[in-house]
């Protein structure tokens, strides 16, 4: 026979977890011997084990004692459920271990590798990393939202990426990003980019840097960062305002009215 002490021990708890169980009517309590002591039996090592194993699962203690007083049949038929809980909870915890290791691998974070290459892209090229960490901030809150969008808009990126034009773009801008707003680089790149803009419309019949799809508010809100962030981009786009196209994220043409009020 045991003393609670060795109980708990051979159960892996403690004595204080015992004594618990005993209160919530888990564990029988059993009465005590000619010394005072109370004894408990191999049976009551069985129980606690069942009861220990079923809390450290996350079942609930109301749950644990309808549990042990079922039968064998429903039983079995409640643990194949808590361990199919268990297996998604692994799941999901695996899933937060990917993510908490994409923390370390910088633009890895919340990003789908092929924005990361993208990314890296723009490095080999030699456009500033100031313009990179603008673009993969931008990408997070568009790769969290619309996942699934993902490889169209990169297809684009990466189409875009290849034209020379683009990249000199790129390149433009990261040459002005510490000029003042009146440096002439800013003129001379809204200017090329205006007309580069307008033949892709022509030919193409439309034209999105990331999709037309992108809800006017959130595109405000990304381009709001990507100003704050490079105050000359806030510049150029005032000057492709008055060359009829607007905005960074969704690129889109603007009326000549908005375009002369641009002007002024």
């Amino acid at each position: 026979m045991l003393t609670i002490g060795e109980l708990a021990s051979y159960a892996g708890v403690t004595v204080r977890a015992v004594r618990h169980y005993h209160a919530k009517g888990l564990l029988p309590e059993p009465e005590r011997d000619h010394s005072g002591y109370r004894r408990y039996d191999a049976g009551a090592v069985v129980e606690l084990v069942r009861i220990r194993t079923l809390a450290d699962a996350g079942v609930p203690l109301a749950r644990v004692r309808e549990l042990l007083q079922a039968g064998e049949e429903d039983f079995a038929a409640a643990v194949a459920d808590i361990d199919k809980r268990l297996r998604a909870e692994i799941r999901e915890r695996q899933r937060h271990r990917e993510g908490i290791a994409r923390l370390a691998a910088g633009d890895n974070l919340a990003l789908p590798q092929e924005v990361v290459d993208f990314l890296d892209r723009l490095r080999a090229l030699g456009v500033d990393e100031r313009i990179v960490q603008v673009e993969r901030d931008g990408w997070i809150p568009l790769a969290a939202r619309s996942p699934e969008r993902v490889p169209e808009w990169m297809a684009r990126k990466r189409e875009q990426i290849a034209d020379p034009q683009i990249i000199a773009f790129y390149l433009t801008l990261s040459k002005a990003l510490d000029r003042t707003d009146d440096d002439p680089r800013l003129v001379e790149l809204a200017d090329g980019l205006a007309a580069y803009i307008t033949r892709m419309a022509e030919a193409q019949g439309d034209f999105s840097v990331d999709g037309t799809d992108i809800e006017p508010l959130f595109a405000q809100l990304l381009d709001t960062h990507v100003f704050d962030t490079l105050p000359p981009a806030r510049r150029l786009i005032e000057l492709l305002t008055k060359r009829g196209w607007t905005g960074w994220t969704k690129l889109e043409r603007v009326s000549p009215t908005q375009g002369a009020a641009g002007a002024r």
